[in-house]
């Protein structure tokens, strides 16, 4: 299928503002980052008659200074307005405090991803995730490392993978549970959280959890704080040995934002393990951000840079999939996508798939 995206139709002068945007985009980002932590934004959001450079200075407890070039940052980036040498917010500005998706997305940006960024054209070229190295260790991918990361680090990136995965639990929960499944397994289970969900949605079903044995440190303490050891069981595997099989005698078998965390010859696998454990009858519930199934274009341009961040942080070879690829995949590892489930949670869809 021929694929059509964006167009040519911007201004000449459109065109070389919006390059500038992107020539200085790192510098002002954290400018924006200062005018959020320190609490300017905050600040014009309840001031409505709007503020004096004095009186920003003395709330932000900065000189006049570093107050000021700032604010004019701001200006530049639409986050605030001037008038009569007060400062005011701008619906952008608001955004930028009072929008979850944009503070996780910003932290996410900040702590996992910009100091490694320096090195995405040696990730590019070695297909490694040459960011991670440089900056935090040797690991092979970010995944071995969560366990050993700055809490920073490890804020920031659940923050960021939860908020997308956790608004959409309630409406996953009736299409999982139409047919009433007895065992799940939830392939890449992180910390536990849909696991746990499941377990309370249904007072019957039992689940295990793949995954390495350092996220599964994170899942067992959760399984255990929330009562659920006699129901939910972490399994460690090592998920890229293709040769070891997955535990059999699940209905279903879930893969919620991982297979995006693999390269498509992964994937093809990591499907094919999937098959190989599921009975005549079992299905396989894909759940992706697939890029061209958006409604926002915001949407898409967060995913299109968090391939960036697989790239150069995670693991240097996957990216955030098209649909088109998705199905293609799961066709070559032998099974059928036979319905497909979209707009659910923030940005998800499901693909529910059968022998």
């Amino acid at each position: 299928m021929a694929r059509n995206y964006g167009n040519d139709e911007k201004s000449a002068l459109q065109a070389k503002t919006d390059a500038q945007k992107i020539a200085f985009a790192p510098i002002m980002f954290q400018a924006a980052k200062a005018l959020r932590d320190f609490g300017v934004l905050t600040f014009l959001r309840k001031n409505k008659t709007g503020n004096t450079v004095k009186e920003i200075a003395d709330f932000a407890k900065l000189s006049e200074y570093s107050t000021l070039v700032i604010l004019e940052a701001g200006l530049s980036l639409e986050m605030i307005y001037v008038k009569d040498d007060k400062y005011f917010l701008t619906k952008t500005g608001y955004f930028m405090i009072a929008d979850k998706l944009t503070r996780v997305n910003m932290n996410f940006t900040h702590d996992v991803n910009y100091k490694g960024f320096f090195h995405l054209q040696e990730s590019l070229k070695e297909g490694k995730p040459t960011g991670l190295h440089k900056e935090f260790g040797s690991w092979s991918t970010v995944y071995e490392a969560l366990s050993e990361m700055p809490d920073t680090f490890r804020d920031s990136w659940f923050g960021f993978d939860h908020y997308y995965s956790d608004d959409s639990f309630a409406e996953v929960m009736p299409i999982l549970f139409k047919n009433n499944p007895k065992k799940i397994m939830d392939v890449g289970g992180n910390t536990g959280k849909f696991a746990i969900k499941c377990a309370e949605y249904n007072k019957e079903v039992k689940i295990t959890i793949l995954d390495l044995p350092g996220q599964l440190i994170d899942a067992n303490k959760n399984i255990k704080e929330n009562g659920f050891e006699d129901r939910i069981t972490g399994e460690p595997n090592n998920l890229l040995d293709f040769t070891k099989p997955y535990p059999k005698g699940h209905d279903i078998i879930w893969m919620s934002q991982f297979l995006d965390c693999f390269s498509e010859e992964e994937v093809i696998n990591l499907i094919k393990n999937a098959k190989d454990a599921l009975d005549e009858s079992g299905k396989l519930y894909i759940m992706e951000t697939l890029w061209d199934l958006q409604r926002f274009d915001a949407s898409i341009y967060s995913l299109h840079a968090t391939s960036l961040y697989f790239t150069c942080i995670a693991n240097g070879n996957s990216r955030m999939y098209h649909s088109d690829d998705m199905k293609r995949m799961v066709k070559e590892a032998g099974m059928k996508v036979a319905k497909i489930h979209e707009n659910v949670g923030v940005s998800h869809t499901i693909m529910e798939c059968i022998k």
